[in-house]
């Protein structure tokens, strides 16, 4: 396998942020891959490397505000984060880096922000959300209680060092927005009647985050095509708990909606 790109840095309403450029072997919209809540570049492995050589286009991956190598946190998130991304950053991003009409390929609150971006009227070529979120449900909240605990209780911070320059400030920017009481309103599904693109929904039945309701609320109010992919044995991370059939799933797609 071939050594992964260095990352490079470009400046986004005034935060430094990490990205990685991966090369295309033929013309066409670009790729960009948004994180999960606790994710960065390196967290995707090699999942990034395995679209774009299928698909042969062009990516972007990127570390948000707070993650990776990009901008310390400095101070909370707020409730409103993923709307702030979906927003304000990721448009940001794009302008910066020269990207019109990608396909973004989100992962858990990456898959929102993606649905939140498309559904306020950005130009997408497609969407590939994995695991997303578009409400809270209770199982949502017992996931980030139980993960709450397991960093305060087991080497879980040892392991988010090794990706994130300050592990302590990433995790509980994240959790803590997650379980601020305002958050357990949160809801997104006013964003997908105006998703006009193609869309690909993948979760696993194990999700420790979410039901197949999320799925369910997609396919039922999206505004354009919309294709699911519900996998059994498999957890909230559909592209490493199995990889080949997620892999060939979103290049088919990708193939498939945009041609090529």
């Amino acid at each position: 396998m071939s050594a992964s790109p260095p990352s490079e840095f470009v400046s986004v309403r005034g935060r430094r942020l990490e990205y990685r450029r991966i090369a295309g072997a033929a013309a066409g919209p670009t790729l960009v891959f948004l994180h999960e809540g606790l994710g960065s570049i390196g967290q995707w492995r090699d999942f990034p490397e395995r679209i774009a050589r299928g698909t042969r286009l062009p990516a972007v991956v990127y570390a948000r505000y707070g993650y990776g190598q990009s901008d310390l946190l400095e101070q909370p998130f707020g409730v409103d984060f993923m709307h702030r991304e979906a927003l304000d950053f990721l448009p940001g991003l794009l302008r910066a880096l020269g990207i019109e009409r990608p396909i973004l390929v989100g992962h858990s609150d990456g898959a929102s922000i993606a649905l939140i971006h498309a559904g306020a009227g950005h130009p997408l070529d497609a969407l590939v959300a994995l695991a997303p979120h578009v409400f809270v449900e209770d199982i949502s909240i017992g996931g980030i209680v139980a993960a709450k605990q397991t960093f305060e209780s087991t080497d879980l911070r040892e392991k988010l060092a090794r990706y994130h320059r300050d592990p302590v400030k990433t995790f509980y920017g994240w959790n803590d927005a997650w379980l601020a009481p305002a958050f357990r309103s949160w809801n997104i599904e006013q964003y997908l009647p105006a998703i006009k693109c193609p869309l690909l929904a993948i979760q696993g039945y194990g999700d420790e985050y979410g039901s197949m309701a999320q799925l369910d609320a997609i396919a039922r109010q999206a505004g354009g095509p919309v294709e699911l992919l519900k996998l059994e044995d498999c957890g909230h991370s559909p592209h490493k708990d199995q990889p080949e059939k997620v892999t060939q799933a979103v290049v088919d797609f990708v193939r498939r909606c945009c041609g090529y």
